[in-house]
């Protein structure tokens, strides 16, 4: 075999792509958050978003991807920062909440001011204040990353988790700092610290 062949092109890689990366992304369980901002004249908006990744500790910078076209991602790109807030176990309905569209969800729930945006303290056990440092659209999505500007934990971390189209909450877990795992991560974690850092 030619060494250098490759392998055919889908017939139809557009379908191909639409179906099978639900599924697969369906069956790799992440946390859940709600990122918020806050409009030029001050409102805020937020959508439950679990489209998100650490990218850097140097410097803190983390990725969220919103849908462009929606009031939460229009919001952070005119106020050029926002909040992630990482939902505490208990706080399912929140999720739903912030998934669901309703106009009115910051009436629904307690938050406070945050420099970047909206803390959810009652909910969500840590949120970060990010500063919007680019942005870049693919589909009908954007993609944002944020540097880190400050972390507020609320509380001990027992994260909501969303996988397989459910909610789920963690339990007994055990953070590799308490454990003394020998994962690829922990040595960062323990030279770093903790970093906890729609529609």
């Amino acid at each position: 075999m030619n060494a250098t062949a490759r392998p055919a092109a889908p017939a139809d890689r557009r379908a191909a792509a639409a179906g099978d990366l639900r599924t697969l992304m369906a069956a790799f369980p992440t946390g859940v958050a709600v990122v918020a901002a806050y409009d030029p004249e001050g409102e805020p908006f937020g959508m439950t978003c679990s489209s998100l990744c650490s990218v850097a500790l140097e410097p803190p910078t983390l990725l969220v991807c919103l849908r462009e076209s929606g009031p939460t991602a229009g919001a952070v790109l005119a106020s050029g920062a926002f909040t992630v807030n990482l939902l505490d176990g208990e706080s399912r309905s929140v999720a739903e909440l912030f998934a669901s569209g309703d106009p009115e969800r910051f009436a629904r729930v307690d938050w406070e001011p945050g420099a970047a945006g909206p803390h959810l303290a009652a909910d969500a056990h840590s949120t970060a204040d990010c500063r919007v440092s680019s942005t870049y659209s693919i589909g009908d999505h954007v993609v944002v990353l944020g540097e880190v500007a400050g972390v507020t934990a609320h509380r001990e971390p027992r994260p909501l988790l969303y996988g397989m189209r459910r909610f789920k909450t963690w339990e007994g877990a055990e953070s590799c700092l308490d454990s003394g795992c020998s994962c690829p991560d922990s040595g960062a974690r323990r030279q770093h610290g903790n970093h906890n850092t729609e529609n």
